[in-house]
């Protein structure tokens, strides 16, 4: 085992054992503007961080296929496939935030 591993491994038990700590009761029935506010910008930025890098990911896995294929045209169905499986999961990424970013948008936080 590795150093590096152990010092990994024993932050994230130190950390899992101490943010139960840290944790506060929600206000009954109250819903802060300015968090209600911040959770709406912050869904907003993650959302188009994440579209940016995602079709700037998607525009570098098109380019590398179509480079791959014009080098060995022979393995183009084996590269089409994984194109398309890398291309499936990079969107899939993208969906996941606006996922998270439609909840953060529809949901009042902490209620």
């Amino acid at each position: 085992m590795s150093k590096r591993f152990a010092l990994t491994f024993a932050l994230m038990v130190i950390s899992g054992a101490v943010v139960p700590l840290l944790a506060q009761a929600p206000a009954e029935g109250k819903v802060l503007p300015e968090v209600a506010r911040w959770s709406v910008i912050t869904a907003g930025f993650a959302l188009g961080i994440a579209a940016g890098l995602g079709a700037l990911g998607q525009g570098r896995a098109v380019a590398a296929a179509a480079e791959a294929i014009a080098r060995n045209p022979g393995a183009a169905g084996d590269i089409r496939g994984a194109l398309i499986l890398g291309l499936v999961l990079i969107e899939s990424l993208v969906i996941y935030v606006l996922l998270i970013s439609l909840i953060l948008f529809f949901l009042p936080p902490f209620k």
